[in-house]
């Protein structure tokens, strides 16, 4: 079995080569699958917002014994008439528990009932009421600046690129990661905070890095083009993005091993439930960002940029020279000749510019002596 430097040596050097390109249909069909999945979602089905969007009351019981959350529901469901409160675990002896709007009466209530269910003193109960006004503005200040962000990367791009296409298919790529991850929260239910709408914006960079690198390869490998007629255009896109790959995964990997340890330990073991939206969207935006820069992004640009006019032209002349090994023999006699042409021209320019063959004043033009 080979190891991964191997396989990364063969990906570079073309001996393994995946063909993401020659497919992209395929991975196409696959993203606007889930895009149009996740927009669907988005009109059927109501969202799970957290407190912050949609207002409501929160207790937090501190120094508890036991942190078991059904002692938790049982006493909102009788006292406070809320049968779907969210309730969760804030370090190790506290709980935290959100449920609809409540007067200062039923608040008061609950307030004696969970501790007395958790056996603390009514001090230790601490209540506030969260109006959805903050979050509605947290939302549109994150709308604003997704806007302003993909209006910023679009023009860095083409700037730095010098291509239009390279701005559009990284994009089209944030925009995939953008619907997807919110999708996959409205279909699996999960709630929406503030943490999430920072973990989405935070995951745009990262994305945006990823695809950012396997660009500036496919700019590398096609910088040269027209000066060879071995490879067409796409074939140098798809081997930018076969040595590129080894380089995204173990990124990716990286990035995704603290948010892993976060969920299992921080979350899982030790009920660190604060943690665990901001954890949750990276999760799913970091892996969704590794496989849009690669399937989606890289093959995008390349097929916005296939209608340019050389381009076509270079993969039809390459394409031509495969499939007429006579034409192929006559033109790389062509080739050779203007290779040997120009060696010949840069031999002569190079002899007259060595140094100690200048013949000094002997080079300048004698004048006729008066008499």
């Amino acid at each position: 079995m080979k190891s991964m430097y191997q396989i990364g040596n063969d990906l570079y050097s073309s001996k393994l080569s995946f063909q993401v390109i020659a497919k992209r249909r395929i991975w196409f069909g696959i993203a606007l699958f889930f895009m149009l999945l996740s927009v669907v979602s988005f009109a059927v089905k109501d969202p799970n917002l957290g407190i912050e969007f949609r207002g409501g009351s929160q207790f937090t019981i501190s120094g508890v014994a036991d942190t078991a959350h059904t002692k938790a529901y049982e006493v909102v469901a009788k006292v406070g008439g809320d049968d779907a409160p969210r309730i969760s675990s804030v370090g190790e002896s506290a709980i935290r528990v959100q449920t609809m709007q409540l007067n200062d009466k039923e608040t008061q209530t609950l307030k004696e009932a969970l501790a007395k269910a958790y056996e603390v003193p009514v001090a230790e109960v601490t209540s506030t009421y969260i109006g959805p006004s903050w979050g509605a503005d947290i939302l549109q200040k994150a709308i604003r600046a997704m806007i302003i962000f993909m209006v910023a990367v679009s023009l860095v791009l083409i700037i730095y690129f010098r291509s239009w296409t390279i701005a559009v298919g990284a994009v089209g790529a944030l925009l995939h990661d953008f619907v997807v991850t919110l999708g996959a929260y409205w279909v699996l239910g999960l709630e929406i905070t503030p943490a999430t709408i920072i973990g989405i914006l935070t995951i745009m960079g990262y994305s945006l890095y990823d695809t950012v690198v396997v660009f500036d390869k496919v700019r590398e490998n096609t910088q040269e083009l027209r000066e060879q007629t071995e490879v067409t255009f796409a074939e140098e896109a798809n081997l930018a993005i076969n040595q590129t790959l080894i380089r995204s995964l173990n990124t990716s990997i990286t990035g995704l091993l603290p948010v892993i340890a976060v969920l299992l330990i921080g979350v899982g073991i030790f009920g660190a439930d604060t943690l665990r939206d901001l954890a949750l969207v990276m999760f799913i935006g970091m892996l969704l960002s590794t496989i849009s820069s690669i399937f989606i992004a890289a093959p995008l640009a390349v097929t916005l940029a296939l209608r340019n006019k050389e381009i076509q032209e270079h993969t039809a002349q390459v394409l031509e020279l495969r499939d007429n090994p006579s034409a192929a023999s006559k033109h790389l006699k062509q080739v050779s000749v203007k290779a040997e042409k120009s060696a010949k021209l840069a031999e002569v320019e190079l002899t007259e510019r060595v140094a100690g063959t200048h013949r000094g004043n002997q080079a300048q033009p004698k004048r006729k002596k008066r008499k």
